[in-house]
């Protein structure tokens, strides 16, 4: 028996495929799945182990990113995504998948689920930024997604990635070791340079930067120049998680 995955599109997804690549090299079974397939009942969250949200501009980015994606699962499928998290599975939201993750109240999800408690908003700089950036893990003892990981390198690809946090919320991410990933350099003015959070479980993981776009080394722009082995620095994140569904759920 292998994980089930199943990355959520909508309109304007578009980073899906690199996202379902990646946990199908690790041997999990991967179904690419358009929203309103859950909505509509003909698929159902429950045969799954895993639940991803992939980059993109989920339906244009309008109102703001990722908005409507994160009322639909807020409104939509909120008994099913209980019944999922109760099951102690796992939630991944990369990018935009973080910006619905976050609006939806799945994260940081302090004391109250389906409450939003931070917001992304756009770049410090004004315009969206595509680069290559470092994060460095920095805390998230807990959180499954990064066990045995110290930095990754990987590119963001984002116009609103500025997490903003009130004091409170941001002294409790701390108390709670909820902060996991911080950038080397902060690219988008996002609070404390915070990347990547996790919840209280350590299952539900959120971050702005890419992975998946450095899971294989010829991806990464130094290999044209350095001696890399086949996989790249991102692809330990999707690896953890895979292991967690085969020694935690099966």
């Amino acid at each position: 028996m292998n994980p089930k995955i199943i990355v959520l599109r909508t309109a304007g997804t578009n980073c899906d495929y690199e996202t379902v690549n990646v946990f199908k090299y690790l041997g999990a079974e991967v179904d690419l799945v358009h929203v309103n397939s859950l909505q509509r009942k003909e698929i159902s969250l429950s045969d799954y182990h895993c639940l991803v949200l992939p980059g993109g501009f989920a339906d244009g980015d309008y109102i703001s990113s990722a908005k409507i994606l994160a009322n639909k699962l807020k409104y939509n499928l909120r008994e099913e995504i209980e019944n999922f998290i109760s099951e102690k599975k796992l939630i991944l939201g990369i990018c935009n998948g973080f910006q619905a993750l976050v609006k939806a109240g799945f994260l940081p999800a302090i004391n109250n689920f389906f409450e939003q408690q931070v917001t992304l908003l756009w770049n410090q700089s004004g315009h969206f930024q595509d680069e290559w950036i470092t994060m460095k893990k920095t805390g998230g003892k807990h959180c499954v997604w990064t066990k045995e990981i110290e930095s990754v390198y990987c590119p963001i690809n984002h116009g609103e990635g500025r997490l903003e946090i009130p004091e409170n919320t941001l002294k409790e991410l701390y108390e709670k070791d909820l902060v996991v990933f911080k950038y080397e350099k902060n690219p988008n003015g996002s609070m404390d340079s915070i990347a990547g959070i996790c919840d209280e479980t350590g299952r539900i993981f959120g971050l702005m930067p890419h992975p998946e776009k450095n899971a294989f080394s010829l991806t990464d722009p130094r290999s044209t120049r350095e001696q890399f082995g086949f996989e790249g620095e991102g692809i330990s994140i999707f690896r953890n998680g895979v292991t967690y569904i085969r020694e935690n759920l099966f």
